[in-house]
């Protein structure tokens, strides 16, 4: 569901999200998009194999950096990128969130334009 989340997010904004160059650096920028997970929000967080201690960091708040999304696109997107996955929604969950219901409504597909194949060579 972390990953759905990432590809949500590049969606609204049309560009790569969090894009680190090596891992450590992949970290940092999950870290300053989303705020340095605490043992509060993630517990055994600094048991993980591997855990390097960040510099603590704030998360933005998610509209300041998707201006354009709805309320319920931002809450479907903080239930994505959970850092705990035990608290993350799951894929049944997702699928019964609101940002699905709410207006405006998906195109009907018998509604939705066609455009024939293009000749094949």
């Amino acid at each position: 569901m972390w990953g759905a989340g990432c590809i949500f997010a590049e969606l609204m904004l049309r560009t790569p999200y969090l894009t680190g160059l090596n891992e450590l650096d992949q970290l940092g920028k999950i870290f300053h998009a989303l705020g340095t997970p605490t043992e509060e929000e993630w517990p055994g967080v600094s048991s993980l194999a591997n855990f390097v201690e960040f510099t603590p960091s704030t998360a933005p708040p998610l509209a300041s950096i998707f201006s354009a999304a709805s309320e319920d696109a931002l809450d479907l997107l903080s239930k994505l990128l959970k850092y705990n996955p035990a608290e993350r929604i799951t894929a049944a969950e997702a699928l019964k969130h609101l940002y699905f219901s709410n207006s405006p409504a998906p195109t009907p597909v018998e509604k939705l334009p066609s455009t024939p194949a293009p000749p094949q060579a």
